[in-house]
């Protein structure tokens, strides 16, 4: 099979994830239950990954607070800074993680920025809506449909200078892109681990550079006797036992990330998208959404004229070629690119994947093409 699905799940991971994860569950109990080796062990091996996380993105290892997924985070994120009424400025591009819970609040949510691969334009848009009374500023740091690069650091800058709370969504940039808390000085940065981190499904990170709100109570390990959950972190808002297997496997994933190098993973994408796109832009009847240089990571949207884009996915699948189709949770983004009523196919690309891989993709691709004009 041909996968390009990452931006969902990254299906292809360093061999030593599945090792770590299957000896966990043979080998560990869980961390702060216990005294004896099994809880030991635990704790040694989710505060290890708690580090190499710390050491990526640049925070403190207390910071770093573990989740099911990037929607747990950012859902702990929102309702620890948005209240019913407030006013939060958002980018054209965010996923249902995001507008989803602003909406199930009551929030007066503005879109900044709706413009596809126009970093200025972006900026300039999130410097006219951020105001004196804006309760928060969420962004989606690269957009899970068309890869487009938004100039985070840039709009971290503004919050700063305006004192507004910035919350970074970073599902498709981190392990690719950087992604530094103490530059971008946000108040929560959440990530999925099985994406870009190429750990397993069911993990996540938050990084809190301020306490949040609990999402749910329950037993931390510490502080037992209290009713309340901890005041401090990462206890305040990891309640319940940890998923310490998927922790293990995402600290393998942090490593495999750590030896590659985001810069060099993100400069491989990116070249499989361009060999994508030079293979498939010649084919008439398939529109292409690129950026221009470093405006782009490495996922391509496009359409095919006259053909459903769910029914071109499933004609791929039953060449074992995956991909994506549809509205991808995030119909904003669709709104924004004048998709919403057909959406796109979407190939995503990981460090595991080939130039040849692309090339016999654009293959099937051109014979759907064929198909289509045989009707």
């Amino acid at each position: 099979m041909i996968y390009f699905d990452s931006a969902a799940t990254t299906l292809q991971k360093p061999a030593s994830v599945a090792r770590q994860t299957a000896h966990a569950m043979s080998v560990m109990a869980s961390p702060g239950r216990g005294g004896h080796a099994a809880a030991m062990r635990a704790a040694d091996a989710v505060f290890q990954c708690r580090q190499l996380a710390a050491e990526l993105f640049a925070a403190q290892p207390e910071q770093v607070c573990f989740t099911l997924n990037a929607t747990h985070g950012l859902n702990i994120a929102i309702h620890s800074l948005v209240q019913p009424g407030d006013r939060v400025v958002i980018s054209g591009f965010e996923h249902n993680a995001v507008t989803r819970p602003l909406y199930a609040i009551g929030a007066q949510t503005v879109v900044a920025g709706t413009e596809l691969f126009r970093p200025q334009t972006t900026l300039e848009a999130f410097d006219r809506a951020v105001t004196s009374d804006t309760a928060a500023v969420i962004v989606n740091h690269v957009s899970n449909v068309f890869g487009y690069i938004q100039p985070i650091e840039e709009i971290a800058d503004l919050c700063r200078e305006r004192k507004v709370p910035l919350i970074v969504d970073a599902s498709q940039s981190a392990g690719a892109l950087s992604v530094r808390t103490d530059r971008l000085g946000a108040a929560f940065i959440a990530m999925p681990g099985h994406k870009g981190l190429y750990g397993p499904q069911g993990t996540g990170l938050l990084i809190c550079t301020r306490l949040p709100k609990p999402l749910m109570q329950g037993g931390t390990g510490s502080m037992s006797a209290m009713q309340q959950m901890p005041s401090f972190l990462p206890d305040r808002v990891e309640a319940g036992t940890p998923n310490v297997p998927g922790i293990c496997g995402l600290g393998e994933g942090l490593r495999y990330v750590r030896r590659r190098k985001p810069e060099t993973i993100l400069a491989h994408e990116q070249a499989l998208k361009n060999v994508l796109v030079r293979e498939l832009a010649p084919l008439a009847g398939v529109r292409l959404f690129t950026g221009s240089e470093g405006t782009q990571s490495g996922v391509l949207s496009f359409c095919i004229d006259g053909m459903d884009c769910e029914e071109a996915a499933a004609k791929l699948a039953q060449s074992a070629m995956a991909v994506r189709a549809g509205l991808h949770c995030a119909p904003l983004a669709h709104a924004c690119a004048g998709t919403l009523e057909s959406g796109t196919i979407r190939a995503s690309f990981s460090d595991f994947n080939t130039p040849e891989e692309c090339r016999l993709f654009a293959r099937r691709v051109r014979a759907l093409l064929t198909e289509k004009r045989s009707r």
